[in-house]
């Protein structure tokens, strides 16, 4: 008998079903999985895989991957989206609400008090020495983000090839994001149909063969009523989805006028939302290319110093779209010169809310039938295609932090040769001794912060 029939034997005899897990049981859980959810996407899911699967028992193995499989067929984050499904799943639509929420919220808290600390104090040496030594590790990140994607992607030369174009495309020839993912769709759809065993290799996470014992909803649980596809239910949740985002856009405009910049910051992430296949890393170059370069809400050094914030919070790195409003609601005092903290938190709240808005309409809405189309090439040989040009879209972002790191006054400047080793000793740490993260981020901060007080 081998580990895993051993297991399954176990589960039936010794370890019998949990107790029914209550809405208010549920949400504790969620409440404290939002401000324990380090690590990126892969750290959260591994989180809840332990408390949830191993631990706690409230899905089996294989649902939990179901479940998982189906969210990385949505542009979104796929650990939120993970936790407000299986909240759906469990307690309906107000279970699936309050879990995507409160892996979002504590975030969103922290984020506003650290923006404004930034803003306010930026600039004195304790804030400036962490920010000093973080930054050349979150470069390392990236390049660690690529790799990992890369790794599990790039089986092929067909994918390489997409990568490749994807990288020169936004970095030598500054095509627009959605453009290179909507291409990236075309070919993966085209590569499915004449050529899919190049394109088989999309974003599945096996079948799970090991059972921890029974669960709350195992293996051969029934559907529940609430997540069976029904054309009613769908129609119903998009159009309340619609109107919660057709009303604030609408008071918006009516009040401030479209080109006003909290119009436009309501505008820009809901776009933003919809292109986040492969996670945050992926539409960071969208964010960059309009809140920088267009919209000029905030410069490309405190673009990084956001993402560092980012990377030292709990819940989903997109996150750091609440940064960005914050510095954008702030810098430009939308509320007057007096309100710059409101006009930050505003922000914050604002480009929070149409982020992640369109994730609860797809668990919500579309679970039932994105989960029956699940396992159709044609639509998951455009995921892989997509990923794959994610790749390329993450390499040309670590190569836009490492110039703004390594030469901060340009090309024409100096080169940070302490910064540079900073970023090399973060990527041993990462690549070779597999550090955690937020150690490495920890421990650089404090490099940065002696750096600038011996200086």
């Amino acid at each position: 008998m081998d580990k895993n029939e051993a297991s399954v034997e176990l589960g039936s005899e010794a370890n019998p079903a949990p107790s029914p897990v209550t809405l208010a049981q549920a949400t504790r859980y969620w409440l404290k999985l939002g401000f324990i959810s380090f690590g990126g996407p892969a750290g959260q899911i591994a989180i809840m895989h332990h408390d949830l699967v191993e631990k706690h028992r409230w899905i089996s193995e294989k649902r939990f991957l179901h479940a998982l499989n189906y969210c990385m067929v949505l542009p979104g984050p796929e650990a939120q989206q993970l936790a407000t499904y299986i909240g759906w799943l469990m307690h309906r639509t107000w279970g699936g609400i309050i879990a995507g929420a409160l892996f979002v919220l504590p975030s969103l808290f922290i984020l506003i008090a650290l923006s404004a600390i930034y803003m306010a104090w930026g600039e004195t040496p304790l804030v400036a020495g962490l920010f000093y030594g973080i930054k050349p590790a979150v470069t390392a990140i990236v390049v660690q983000a690529a790799h990992r994607i890369g790794s599990r992607t790039l089986k092929n030369p067909w994918l390489w090839g997409i990568a490749a174009a994807a990288f020169v495309g936004i970095f030598a020839l500054n095509v627009p994001f959605p453009l290179i993912v909507g291409a990236a769709a075309l070919l993966g759809y085209l590569g499915g149909r004449y050529v899919p065993d190049k394109f088989r290799t999309g974003g599945g996470h096996g079948q799970g063969k090991t059972s921890y014992g029974t669960a709350l909803i195992d293996d051969d649980t029934p559907t529940p009523a609430h997540a069976r596809f029904r054309w009613g239910r769908l129609a119903q949740v998009a159009a309340v989805g619609g109107l919660l985002w057709l009303l604030p856009m609408g008071l918006l405009w009516l009040s401030l006028g479209w080109q006003h910049d909290y119009t436009q910051m309501a505008w820009f992430f809901t776009k933003a939302a919809l292109l986040t296949f492969g996670g945050a890393y992926a539409v960071l170059p969208y964010v960059y290319q309009g809140a920088v370069e267009r919209y000029e809400w905030l410069s490309g050094r405190q673009m990084i110093d956001g993402l560092a914030l980012g990377e030292t919070t709990p819940g989903p790195l997109i996150m750091v779209v609440a940064f960005v409003g914050f510095v954008g609601g702030w810098g430009k005092a939308l509320l007057g010169p007096d309100a710059l903290f409101l006009a930050g938190a505003f922000a914050a709240v604002l480009v929070t809310w149409f982020t992640f808005l369109p994730s609860f309409i797809f668990i919500l809405a579309g679970g039932p039938l994105v989960e029956s189309t699940h396992d159709d090439l044609k639509f998951t040989a455009p995921l892989t295609a997509i990923t794959a040009a994610v790749v390329g879209v993450i390499l040309n972002l670590a190569l836009f932090f490492a110039y703004h790191v390594l030469w901060p006054q340009g090309f024409e400047g100096r080169f940070d040769a302490i910064s540079a080793l900073i970023a090399l000793g973060a990527a041993v740490a990462l690549f070779k001794y597999k550090r955690n993260v937020i150690h490495v981020l920890a421990a650089c901060a404090a490099l940065g912060l002696l750096v600038r007080l011996m200086a």
